[in-house]
């Protein structure tokens, strides 16, 4: 009877190391997973979701609202209904602020990327949004705000025909020309449509 106990006192305390042997390895596996998960990812699964969320913007500054778009280098937030859509490079996101039940179901991006709409670049975007003349206003990493017209974009900076918002661009209404790098951009927010 002694034998009994000491072999099942044995394979409880192999048991339980079997058992904390494979939770560590679990962990470690999960960590791993993490590790290559990028924020692209995360957003795409924010976008399906349709979370709301904040992004924290240089200088302290929120964009609250849902993310609609995601591209190569930026992503589309719809801040408020009725406002139009705003354009954040993902070099000026700082922080994204959510609940926890999103942050954790963020971390399992099981929606697949849209090949071509993640292979578009900001300046692509910023080419589409001179072509079709659409009114912006830029905000730059220091919070400097600018209301006017993309005439064209570059590989790495774009030239603003500043204007009056709620005035179009006309030549006798350009009140200066600014070209801005897209390093300097914080954001830029589009008026609806």
């Amino acid at each position: 009877m002694h034998w009994d106990g000491l072999f099942e006192d044995l394979e409880g305390q192999l048991a339980s190391e079997w058992e904390a042997e494979r939770a560590a390895l679990d962990a470690e596996s999960e960590r791993l997973r993490i590790s290559r998960i990028e924020i692209r990812a995360r957003l795409r699964a924010l976008a399906a979701a349709e979370a709301a969320i904040a992004l924290e913007l240089p200088a302290g500054r929120l964009l609250a609202g849902r993310v609609v778009e995601i591209g190569a280098d930026w992503l589309a937030m719809a801040p408020n209904p009725g406002r139009g859509a705003t354009l954040v490079p993902l070099t000026a996101v700082r922080g994204i602020r959510m609940d926890h039940g999103m942050l954790l179901a963020s971390l399992d991006p099981t929606v697949p990327a849209s090949e071509l709409r993640e292979r578009m670049t900001f300046g692509f975007v910023l080419r589409d949004l001179a072509r079709r003349r659409v009114p912006v206003t830029i905000e730059d990493l220091d919070g400097c705000r600018r209301h006017g017209t993309i005439d064209r974009a570059g590989a790495d900076h774009f030239d603003l025909a500043a204007h009056d918002a709620g005035s179009s661009r006309r030549a006798q209404d350009v009140l200066a020309y600014v070209v801005i790098a897209f390093a300097a951009v914080a954001r830029i927010d589009l008026e609806p449509r």
